[in-house]
């Protein structure tokens, strides 16, 4: 039986040949536009409504939420079909709603500074698992409109490409979203990276480069033994030049290991010939790799010595760091797990829905 979001629209009208033509245009519009469940629909008979709530069911079963930043930052537990789990995050800043998805269940890029690379691979997220995680943010955001999406959660988006695309295309055609407000992030899948520079819609392409010479950065991101920085650079340049859009670079600042004066020089030279702007993020804690992320004095230090060299450069705002939601830390285990996130005393509050039918109150300024 297709998941909610897995069916196509064809295949909806097929599900629906005994109800009238206009019907799946109707529901289709139900679940994309307007965001409802099928039994929100009420410009459906009822019966229908029923029908429908049974046949096309949720793929992601809410297994816990975790609420920080005064409600700002949430993050869900999700688990699939098969008993696999994701985790999907949304912040909410004053000029913006963004959410972070997953595209696979765990990640097999095997960055040993991210959670999600320590636990493994698990499997693809289908189109519709991808879709269904922003309906959920989108619902939770409201009465605020869900503005932008990353692929930066679980998983390498480049390699589940397909899936990733066909949930690109429909967030763009059926739920409303500008392409310039989606952004995909990938370690450096060159093959992907092509593919997405001959693609009609002009997303966002966000590089997690972390090292800017190929020894240092075989160790933190082994892909590059495959893909080293020299093709990467030629993948990039023709994706700038093709598409003409606005390349980024990531960049998890550790503490002693990509954060200094030679890391900065070496970061400024293969970005400034593709005009490429840098996100500098403070490394996040996670169980398995224990160096410190760059102090606040050296992630200033940092930005400055690349402004100094041409470079536009801007510090990520660390968001849900006490729930293991913050960038590098989804692992897909529940907070109470021995590999868990860590509190320190910021006040956060943890919802388990395993089980129980949850009802929310939402303010007017949509926090919960």
């Amino acid at each position: 039986m297709p998941t909610r979001y897995d069916i196509s629209l064809a295949s909806l009208g097929e599900l629906l040949a005994d109800e009238p033509a206009y019907r799946t245009k109707q529901v289709w519009t139900g679940l994309h536009g307007k965001l409802r469940t099928p039994l929100e629909m009420t410009d459906l008979p009822v019966d229908l409504r029923s029908r429908l709530e049974v046949i096309l069911p949720t793929a992601l079963r809410e297994k816990e939420r975790s609420v920080a930043d005064d409600g700002e930052t949430i993050k869900w537990l999700f688990e699939l079909d098969g008993g696999a789990r994701i985790e999907t995050v949304l912040m909410a800043y004053p000029d913006r709603v963004t959410a972070c998805v997953s595209s696979q269940a765990g990640c097999a890029m095997d960055c040993q500074f991210c959670a999600t690379g320590q636990a493994g691979f698990t499997r693809q997220l289908t189109t519709g698992e991808i879709i269904e995680q922003v309906v959920t943010a989108a619902r939770e955001a409201l009465p605020r409109r869900l503005s932008r999406i990353v692929f930066m959660g679980m998983g390498e988006p480049l390699a589940n490409y397909d899936r990733v695309w066909a949930a690109v295309r429909r967030l763009h055609e059926d739920l409303g979203f500008s392409a310039r407000h989606l952004t995909i992030s990938t370690v450096g899948i060159i093959p992907g990276i092509r593919r997405l520079t001959d693609e009609d819609l002009p997303v966002n392409l966000a590089v997690s480069l972390h090292a800017a010479n190929d020894e240092l950065r075989n160790r933190l991101v082994p892909i590059n033994r495959r893909y080293p920085l020299a093709a990467l650079g030629e993948a990039c340049q023709e994706y700038v030049e093709k598409s003409g859009r606005r390349l980024s670079f990531e960049w998890a600042l550790i503490d002693g290991v990509n954060d200094r004066p030679s890391d900065a020089a070496e970061l400024a030279a293969f970005a400034r010939p593709l005009r490429a702007h840098v996100n500098l993020i403070p490394l996040n804690p996670t169980p398995g790799y224990l160096v410190q992320g760059t102090p606040r004095a050296g992630v200033r230090d940092f930005r400055s010595l690349l402004t100094g060299l041409g470079v536009n450069a801007t510090v990520r705002i660390t968001r849900g760091q006490d729930i293991a939601a913050a960038c590098g830390q989804l692992a897909s285990v529940p907070r109470d797990h021995p590999t868990g996130p860590r509190g320190s005393g910021v006040p956060v509050r943890l919802v388990t829905t395993e089980g129980q039918n949850r009802s929310r109150d939402i303010t007017e300024d949509g926090r919960i």
